[in-house]
Order: structure tokens, then sequence, then C-alpha cells
């Protein structure tokens, strides 16, 4: 994904405001709604100035004592405008609030639903951090539009057009010159008003950046502190702050110059038209009702362009958020299930078979290094193969293609004689439990994070899990037993814990094949020799593969596999192997201290 396009990819802002009609077409009732509403507030605006000429050209009149019942009459009128004005504007308040909300959240919603379908590759060029700065500054940005700036510009184009009408109505010649002069106003206020959307796109940029930076490093504290650069970072991020802040100030300043500008240029034209008109009194060529009329329809139309000068900077900045939230929804992931899936067999007692065919495989951010390079194997349903070899030699990509979190560009490989690209993601996946190195716990108790792997368990099927990986006891001992908060990250158990949490929930999971990725890295010996048994238990009836560099944990696979540089160089079991004299024997020597 290109996180920042150039601008000659960057699209006009009405074009990409159009890429919000989806999200409002479903609430058409309430669009309708606000429409009338604006509709009835604008027409009460435009008539408030009639009833002043009224007012004053009846009322005010040379019969003045005879004129009293005229007063009290527009008097009345104008209470009973301002009394409509005021429901109007109520409920179009109420109704565009409520879709700026509703919108915001919708848009939310899709976005983050559309991200977490997203294979890893997206993630490779992606920080987490930018997504939640598009997630959250960018979607209130978008609230805004909706909410305010759409209903205010409406409004005031209303007013505009309507007023120009009544000025029209009131006199051509005044309004005639007032029109051309504000032509010559309005290419200014274009021009600025091009170069504040430039400047919120960065400024938008700017805070995204900050954002990834701010997560990247919450997310790593204990190593921050333990390297004690709290300074360091702290100074990191108040750079990467302060380069947001300028940035914003040169759109605040854009902005500032666009409505000063906006304000004396047409204010300008209309002061000088008022006074050719005020001229036009004292000649008689127009009652001072007429003028009074024309001076506060030169006001709203005044007012209304001065409104839209402000809400075109809403919208330049809400054009640049909708740009980078648009760029989020196009992203395609590069997996993906197949238009009609192939069904996988009936599951048997003893697993699901896996073969790999000559699999060849590069990472997209290292395109010129093959993590898998002509990979063949068969491992038959019920099998433990162990997979092992020295770091980089492809043992992880291995589970990352079985998981199909990415396709190889050579090569393909089946479950049960069917080649995962033709089945739905979601049956394969829930085909596969793994047991990762890097243990994820999430911010919730113990049982809700081992129910992660079976939504539908029972507390009892937890329960049972969390034995089987050793880890129903030390659950026990926490201060609410499983129903204990384990913190952000599980920051409040140690390693192994976390681990045994972690295996406890692709045991819950039931899957026929099990990926044991290091599973017990992190155990001391107790705890090892506790999951050991408990994971040869869970093995049974499954396929399993198990990556790990002690290799005391694998020594009673049924097969070894041994890879270095992508391939395969070495298969069979471990006495096999270490008589083989190759480099699992020297991997054997450097652990066991025998030859």
């Amino acid at each position: 994904m290109t996180s920042r396009p150039t601008r000659e990819q960057t699209k006009s802002s009405l074009a990409l405001l159009r890429g919000l009609a989806r999200f409002l077409l479903p609430y058409k009732k309430q669009i309708l709604l606000a429409g009338i509403a604006l509709i009835v507030a604008a027409g009460a605006t435009l008539a408030i100035p009639y009833a002043f000429r009224q007012m004053i050209d009846l009322g005010f009149g040379a019969n003045g004592i005879q004129n009293t019942v005229h007063i009290n009459t527009y008097f009345l009128a104008l209470f009973a405008v301002a009394c409509v004005l005021a429901v109007a504007t109520a409920a179009r308040f109420y109704t565009v609030s409520w879709l700026g909300e509703r919108v915001t959240a919708d848009v939310r919603s899709a976005v983050y639903s559309h991200v977490v379908t997203q294979s890893p590759e997206f993630f490779e060029t992606t920080q987490s951090g930018e997504v939640l700065s598009r997630l959250t500054t960018d979607t209130t940005l978008i609230q805004t539009l909706v909410g305010t700036s759409i209903s205010m510009a409406l409004r005031n184009m209303l007013l505009f057009a309507g007023g120009l009408v009544m000025l029209f109505v009131t006199s051509i010649k005044l309004s005639s010159i007032i029109i051309v002069m504000l032509a010559v106003v309005v290419l200014p206020i274009v021009w600025f008003g091009r170069r504040v959307r430039t400047l919120s796109r960065d400024s938008q940029d700017r805070v995204a950046d900050a954002a990834a930076l701010a997560g990247e490093i919450l997310n790593a504290m204990p190593t921050v502190q333990a390297y004690t650069h709290e300074k360091i970072e702290a100074r990191r991020f108040g750079g990467s702050v302060e380069n947001a802040f300028s940035v914003a100030i040169k759109r605040i300043r854009a902005r500032a110059l666009l409505t000063m500008i906006a304000i004396l240029l047409i204010f300008g034209a209309i002061v000088f038209v008022l006074w050719l008109g005020a001229h036009a009194v004292l000649d008689g060529g127009m009652s001072a009702g007429q003028l009074s009329q024309f001076v506060l329809y030169s006001a709203i139309v005044a007012g209304a362009i001065g409104g839209l000068s402000e809400v075109m900077g809403d919208a330049q900045r809400a054009a640049g958020a909708t740009e980078r939230l648009l760029e989020l929804l196009a992203v395609q992931s590069a997996i993906a299930s197949p238009a009609t899936p192939v069904k996988l067999p009936p599951r048997r007692a003893n697993g699901a078979s896996l073969t790999l065919d000559d699999v060849t495989f590069h990472y997209p951010s290292r395109p010129l290094t093959p993590a898998l390079a002509g990979v063949s194997v068969a491992i038959d349903a019920g099998e433990t193969v162990a997979v092992v070899g020295p770091s980089g030699a492809g043992k992880s990509s291995l589970f990352q293609l079985l998981l199909r979190f990415y396709d190889p560009q050579a090569g393909c490989i089946e479950v049960d004689g069917i080649d995962i690209r033709q089945l739905d993601l979601h049956i394969l996946r829930d085909t596969i439990g793994i047991v990762p190195q890097d243990t994820v716990i999430f911010s919730a108790n113990a049982m809700e994070n081992i129910r992660y792997g079976r939504p539908e368990a029972s507390d009892t099927d937890v329960i049972a899990a969390a034995r089987m990986a050793a880890a129903h006891e030390f659950i026990e001992r926490l201060p609410e037993g499983y129903q204990s908060f384990l913190g952000e990250r599980g920051v409040r158990l140690s390693g192994g814990q976390r681990q045994r949490i972690a295996i406890a929930r692709a045991l819950l999971k039931n899957p026929p094949i099990l990926l044991l990725d290091e599973a017990t890295s992190a155990l001391d010996a107790e705890s090892e020799r506790l999951v050991q048994g408990a994971l040869e238990a869970a093995m049974v009836g499954r396929t399993t593969l198990v990556i790990a560099h002690r290799l005391a944990t694998v020594q009673r696979a049924d097969r070894i596999i041994v890879m270095e540089h992508g391939r395969i160089v070495e298969s069979g079991t471990h006495a096999s192997l270490v008589a083989a004299g190759g480099l699992y024997a020297g991997l054997a020597a450097l652990q066991f201290g025998h030859p």
C-alpha cells in the first residue's frame, strides 16, 4: 500500500467526498428530514428582510398613527418567522448531528473490518499507529464534515442563492454591480482554498507519523527502559510532534489568510454598493425600506459567502482525511478466498495430510532472497514432524505458508490432497491450530484469552484445555482465578505462563493440524515437562508440525526435517540423522555434548 500518494494522484475534493456517498445512502430518510428543515430555516431567514422593509415603509410612513396596526402585525409576523426559524434550525442540527455520528461510526467499522482482512504483506509496509490515526483523527474530521460542514455549506448556498434573487428583486442596478465585484474577489479565495487542502493533507500525514512512532515505542517500553532510552525516545516523539505542529500552523495560517481575504474583499464590495444605495435614497431613487431590505439581504449574502469560505477549510481538511481512509478501503488483500471454494473431505480420526510440492517463496519486502527454495515434503495424517535448523533456515516461513498468510511464487501446498488456494480462508485456518513463538495475550481475563481459540466453548471446555496445557494451577492462584485481568499483552504473566495460555487456546480449538513454533521455549524445566506431556497427549489424532531449537523436545517425533537456507537438507529420525553425521548431527553435538 502506498500511504503517501503523489500530488498527481490527488483527486479533487468533490471527487473524494463523493466516496462518502455509500455511507450516506442508507440514511435517506434522515437526509430528507434534514433537507426539509434546512429549506424551511433558510426560507424563514430570507423572509426577515422583507418583513423589515414592510415594517419601515408601511409602519413608519407619513400616516404613522394610522399604521399602528401595521406595526403590530409586522412585529407579530417577525416573531412568527423567528419561531419557525428556531424550530427548523433545531431540527436541522439534530438530524445532521445524528448523521455525522452515524456515518463516522460506519466509516470506522468499515475501515477496521477491511484492515483486519489484509494479509501480513499489508502490515509489512503500513504501521499500525498510522492505521489507528486514520481510524481516530481522520474519522473525527469526517464527523465534523458530515455533522456540521455539509449542513452549513448547503444552508449558506441556499441563503446565497435566495439572497441574491431578492437583491435583484430589490434593486437590479445595485445587484448587478455587487455581482461583478464578487466574481472578481472569488478567484483569490479559490486559489487559497487549494493551498489549504494541500497543507491539510500534509498535516494529517505528520499526525499519523507521530501516532505511529508513539505506538511503536509504547509497545517496546521494557526494551526502551532497559537501555535507558526514555529521554532519547521522548526527544524523538517531541520532534515528530513539533513537525506536525509546524505543518498544522502553516495550514492554520493559510486558512486564517483565506478567511481574512474573503471577508475583506466581500464586505468591501458590499460597503461600496451600499454607499451607492444610500445616495439613491437621498436622490429619491429608492425608499428607506428598500435600502434596509437591500442591506439585510447583502448581509445575508455576505455572511453566506463568508460561511462558505469557513466551511471550505473544513471540507479541505475532511477531503484529505477522506482520501486517506478511501486509500485503506481501496487496498485489496493479495490473499483471498476463491469465488467458488472447494470443500475439505470429512475430518478423519487421525488428522489431515499435508503436502508441499516444489514450493519456492520470497517475502514481498525481500524479493531477491528466497525464504524457501524448492521445498517438497509429504506428511501423512496423524504424523508428528519436527522442523529444525539454524535461524533463517525457513522454518517459520513454512508455517506462514501453511496458514496462507502468503502464497508461494512457485509450487503448491495441499491439505488432504486439495490445494489450499482452492479452500475458503476461514475453513483452512479453522483446520489449523498454532502456538506461536511470540505469544499474543489480549487485554481480557484468562477465561476469555483461552476461549479465543473457540468462542462458543463452555467454561468447562476452557478449564479442560487449561488443565491439558498445565495452566490451570497458576490461573487458579491468580487473584480472581479465571476472571483475572491479564493486562495489556499479558504483562501480569511470566513468559512461561503466557505460553501455556497460548497452548491452552490452541488445544481448545481442537484442530486436525497443530503447528508448534517453539511452544516450550519460554518454560522452565518443570513446566516444560508438564506441557510436553500435555502436548504429546494433544498430538494424538492430529497431524503435528513442531519447530524447535532445543532438540530434546523433538527426539520422539516420527520424522525430523532439517532445513538450511530455505531448503530441506536432511530428513529422518533422531537416531538416523545423528548417525548420518550431517547438519543435524552437528546441532545435536552442540546441545547434547556427544559427536
